[in-house]
């Protein structure tokens, strides 16, 4: 998945996106745990497209000017 790809997606597609990965991503670790994974790289591809999900969501965020979210946000917002 391309950052481009990414980048002309609606952001309530790319929460849905970033909610099935982190699932896929729960399997694929318990599959590596039980030696039942056949592809260990789908760990990595999958953990580097949910970070770019989640960077495109949050370059969104940072462009509209939203408070930041998440933890350490209202120490963030306290400090400044």
């Amino acid at each position: 998945m391309k950052i481009a790809e990414i980048r002309e997606m609606p952001s309530e597609e790319i929460v849905q996106l970033v909610g099935q990965k982190k699932k896929a991503l729960f399997n694929f670790r318990f599959q590596r745990e039980t030696e039942q994974l056949e592809r260990p790289a789908e760990l990595r591809k999958l953990k580097t497209d949910i970070a770019k999900l989640l960077t495109a969501l949050r370059e969104r965020e940072l462009a509209e000017g939203r408070a930041p979210q998440g933890a350490g946000a209202k120490e963030r917002s306290q400090k400044a």
